[in-house]
């Protein structure tokens, strides 16, 4: 995610808490989404779909998190 912001994200992770917990959210969403898509037996469309709106909704955050420190630091 992000692969041009790789040296950003690595100091927000260090530095800020927030964006460190909400990219590792994201993370867990990823590979959860990723573990239900292969399971299709026990899981439900609606349940994936759940979590891909809430994947999306933290990477919007990142993304607006990476360009406002992006900006400070220009």
């Amino acid at each position: 995610m992000f692969p041009e912001y790789r040296s950003l994200i690595s100091q927000l992770k260090q530095e800020n808490a927030h964006f460190a917990k909400i990219f590792d959210e994201h993370n867990t969403l990823d590979h959860e989404i990723l573990r239900l898509e292969k399971d299709v037996v026990t899981s439900t469309s609606d349940e994936i779909d759940v979590l891909k709106r809430k994947k999306l909704k933290l990477k919007d955050e990142i993304y607006v998190m990476l360009k406002h420190a992006e900006e400070k630091s220009s």
